[in-house]
């Protein structure tokens, strides 16, 4: 019984890490695309980089939000 507990609480921990892991990846993708770090030439695409990092930036904060609100939680419980 007691060994269950031990199990859920790291699996919670991990998937702690890996939200918070994956916010700081899309979070740091749409910014890079904004700052265009990858030097991708203007032209006719240039929109989809905007959208893409606005995106990316919109969706990570989305994803702290359910992470720290602990919406997430209760999935796989």
């Amino acid at each position: 019984m007691s060994n269950e507990g031990n199990e859920n609480k790291g699996a919670r921990t991990a998937r702690t890490i890996f939200g918070i892991f994956m916010i700081i990846i899309y979070v740091g993708m749409g910014v890079l695309l904004l700052i265009n770090f990858f030097k991708w030439e203007s032209g006719p695409w240039e929109w989809l980089r905007w959208a893409g990092g606005i995106l990316f930036i919109v969706y990570g904060f989305w994803r702290a939000y359910r992470q720290f609100k602990g919406i997430d939680r209760n999935i796989g419980d």
